[in-house]
């Protein structure tokens, strides 16, 4: 059991060291970045370090894989050049056996990612999102999903326009017993518009059957109503920017994805990327897993067998390999060319197989 805690403890602390280092390797890139996109559009230093510091945790939650994979290598190193591996071995411990502590403690960050991480990701990346819209175009066009329907905000040189829907197609672009309030840039509302159906066009709603009601000061809005067979409004959407609007899960806490799913079912629109994306979070833990199984395979042995250079690429191509095939997986399941759990839970099952396959091959214990 101590050796079972010297190791977990010694693979945590190589791990928790491996991710500040790349948090701050990626915090000082994203840094840059950020100064030359916003520097001549007068954004202050201060917020530039704001946006900075909301889009590094996305960026470090995605290359967690990578640094499990280091971490692993980098333990089993220096156990091999301290000869704490040789004499663990000669103890009478395996491999397998041996692999218990940073197995057990890869699932836990796995699933403290999952449950604690995830949500702070996914509220800084929201915001991150809204500043980096507010700051490149003066405002953000806003969609949102609940039990009342559909609600969507539009912006422009005229003011603002909320819309409400209470259904809509599967890409967001006809939308179905509609209301429109314009408010003027000053706040006030001007106008409120009510439909049976809006069609999204080049640069234009197009309304059917449509009712219109002046809100300005002083004036009865029911008396200076209108009708129209079809009325055409001017908007700054897009089919991309509203699918992309609520087609980011990376956004929506875990935790509140289940709900949100249900609500973009009956609202009209596809869940198939979010339902990917649920099953692959809750398939983190096992992927980190595996990539501690792949790097060990290669990397449990004596430094005097020589090649470890060798051996290191090895296991980090390995690991980018099983990675990519798992993003692969991925667009493979949004796109419905594969079923949703086979598209998440593929990868980590035979990635972990084939590392306990090459564990169990190279591994005479």
């Amino acid at each position: 059991m101590k050796l079972h805690l010297y190791f977990a403890r010694k693979f945590a602390v190589t791990f928790l060291g491996i991710l500040g280092v790349f948090f701050l390797l990626m915090a000082l890139i994203d840094l840059v970045e950020q100064i030359s996109r916003f520097s001549s559009r007068g954004v202050a230093l201060p917020k530039i370090f704001e946006l900075t510091l909301l889009n590094t945790p996305q960026a470090i939650y995605n290359i967690l894989p990578l640094v499990m994979i280091l971490a692993t290598i980098t333990l089993f190193l220096g156990l091999a050049r301290s000869s704490e591996l040789v004499v663990t071995r000669a103890a009478g411990r395996s491999a397998l056996r041996s692999l218990m502590a940073p197995v057990a403690v890869a699932a836990m960050i796995g699933i403290m990612a999952v449950s604690m991480f995830n949500p702070i990701v996914a509220a800084t990346s929201k915001r991150f999102s809204e500043l980096d819209e507010t700051y490149r175009t003066g405002g953000a066009d806003v969609l949102s999903i609940s039990s009342e329907g559909l609600w969507l905000r539009q912006g422009g040189m005229e003011g603002q326009t909320v819309i409400r829907a209470a259904a809509a197609d599967a890409e967001g672009t006809t939308l179905f017993d509609v209301t429109m309030l314009s408010y003027a840039p000053q706040g006030g509302p001007i106008r409120r518009i009510q439909a049976d159906k809006a069609e999204l066009g080049d640069g234009a709603w197009t309304l059917t059957n449509a009712k219109v009601w002046p809100l300005a000061a002083g004036t009865n809005p029911e008396a200076g109503a209108e009708v129209h067979d079809t009325l055409r409004i001017t908007s700054s959407l897009t089919q991309d920017r509203i699918r992309d609007s609520f087609g980011t899960a990376t956004v929506i806490s875990v935790w509140d994805l289940p709900q949100y799913i249900q609500q973009l079912k009956e609202a009209g629109f596809s869940a198939r990327r979010h339902s990917v994306w649920l099953q692959m979070e809750l398939a983190r833990p096992l992927f980190l897993m595996a990539m501690v199984l792949v790097a060990s395979a290669f990397t449990m042995r004596h430094t005097r067998f020589g090649h470890t250079g060798i051996a290191v690429l090895t296991a980090i191509m390995l690991g980018f390999g099983l990675y990519y095939i798992r993003n692969f997986a991925q667009i493979l399941g949004e796109n419905g060319q594969i079923p949703v759990m086979l598209a998440a839970w593929a990868p980590p099952v035979a990635s972990v197989l084939l590392a306990l396959g090459l564990l169990l091959h190279m591994e005479d214990g």
